[in-house]
Parts: C-alpha cells; sequence; structure tokens
C-alpha cells in the first residue's frame, strides 16, 4: 500500500512539473501583465532600445498570437475528425515564429542557442523580422496593424495584398491595432 501511495506521489509530481506553461492574468490590463512578468517587460525594453519597435507594439503581437503562452502552439489538424495529422503550422513560442524563419534569425542575429520559448529571445526575434518588413514594405514600426498583417502573411503577401480576401485576418489586424493603443495608454500610467 506505501508502495502505491508513494508511486501516485511520484506520478503527480511529474505530472505538475510538465505541460502547457500559463499566461498571465487580465490579459487586457498592460500594467498587470508586467507586474507579475516584469522578466518580460525587461526583454522588451531592450528590443525597442535595440530595434526602435515599441513595447506596446510587441505586447499587442505577442497577445495575439501566444496569448503570453512560451510554448504555444497552433492546434493539432486531424483526418476524419479524429486521427491526428501533425500541426497546422511549425509556429512556436510566444512569437509564433516559423521553423525557417527562426532558424534565419539564429543564422543572421540569434546564434544557434535562442530559443522561441524565451521572451529575450523571441522579442528580439520580433523586432528583428519588424525591422526588414519595414525595409521591405515602409511599414512603420509603430503600426502594429500592417506590422502584424506582414507577420501574418509574411512580406510577399502583404505587398501582394493577399490579406484582403481574408476579411477575418483584417478583423483580427484591427484588434491588434487597437490593443496596441490600449497598451501604450496603460504602460503610460503604470511606469
Amino acid at each position: 500500500m506505501k508502495k502505491l501511495i508513494l508511486a501516485t506521489m511520484v506520478v503527480a509530481f511529474v505530472a505538475s512539473c510538465g505541460g502547457k506553461s500559463k499566461a498571465p492574468r487580465n490579459l487586457d490590463n498592460a500594467c498587470s501583465i508586467v507586474r507579475q512578468q516584469p522578466k518580460m517587460l525587461r526583454a522588451m525594453k531592450r528590443t525597442e532600445r535595440k530595434w526602435d519597435v515599441p513595447v506596446h507594439v510587441q505586447m499587442a503581437i505577442i497577445h495575439q498570437e501566444s496569448k503570453f503562452v512560451k510554448d504555444a502552439r497552433t492546434p493539432v489538424k486531424y483526418v476524419l475528425g479524429v486521427l491526428p495529422m501533425g500541426r497546422q503550422s511549425s509556429a512556436y513560442g510566444y512569437a509564433q515564429a516559423l521553423d525557417g524563419t527562426w532558424k534565419e534569425y539564429q543564422k543572421s542575429e540569434g546564434g544557434r542557442s535562442a530559443r522561441r520559448t524565451d521572451i529575450r529571445d523571441a522579442t528580439d526575434f520580433m523586432g528583428w523580422y519588424m525591422n526588414k518588413t519595414r525595409d521591405v514594405t515602409g511599414i512603420p514600426l509603430h503600426d502594429a496593424r500592417n506590422q502584424y498583417l506582414a507577420y501574418h502573411e509574411g512580406r510577399t503577401g502583404y505587398l501582394r495584398g493577399s490579406y484582403k480576401s481574408k476579411s477575418w485576418l483584417v478583423r483580427v489586424a484591427d484588434n491588434v491595432g487597437s490593443r496596441s493603443a490600449m497598451y501604450q495608454r496603460q504602460l503610460a500610467r503604470c511606469r
């Protein structure tokens, strides 16, 4: 009986260590997020200094991409509604960076040890990516809405206007823009 109880306790402990990381509470309050996760704010300020991407823009895009969950993944696709067939894409981490784009970032900027689950690396990636987007498309770094559209569709897709036929994506981008403005107002009050 003691062995069964001990084994149950070990399994419960191991199970509690794994699993998906949790998002900060109250994702509609930037001050609450940075109070709970001061490391996030430090990483975003570092990215703002290095890449000139405002903190509120980074926060709004991370909110949309991962809801601040460090190990976020896209949903699994199913065949016939029951057989798992893999993920919708290779997007992973805070910034939902795709495998190929992340490897490009690692070669160019982040080094081989950069991880998508590390907020410092994820925000640095976003700064790097958005600066390249600005250079290619002319989208200002403070324009969260259009930076998000280019982030989602890729620069070439953005330039082609592929998002124009996706009303749902335009609504999401509008929400990212609104959230960025909301976070900007909140951060000005809580600093």
